[in-house]
């Protein structure tokens, strides 16, 4: 399954808690995608946070974020918003 993890007010509400749940997701073969509306020029906080973590970091530019994904070929199975 992939999941879509938001990063403003979702992750960074609980990293404690959301890191568990990364690490718990990739235990029961899940994928986590962090997908963030923000640009990649304000992404440096992201990147710092999760790129170790996560499988990607997708930053939609304030696009759509399953439009971005799908246009990478990438299906989401759940939203975490």
């Amino acid at each position: 399954m992939n999941l879509s993890l938001d990063y403003d007010n979702t992750y960074t509400r609980d990293p404690v808690f959301w890191d568990a749940f990364i690490e718990s997701c990739k235990q029961y073969g899940h994928t986590v995608y962090c997908v963030t509306m923000r640009t990649p020029g304000e992404g440096q906080a992201v990147i710092d946070d999760l790129q170790d973590k996560v499988k990607e970091i997708i930053f939609t530019a304030r696009k759509n974020k399953h439009d971005v994904c799908f246009a990478k070929g990438i299906s989401i199975d759940v939203w975490i918003d």
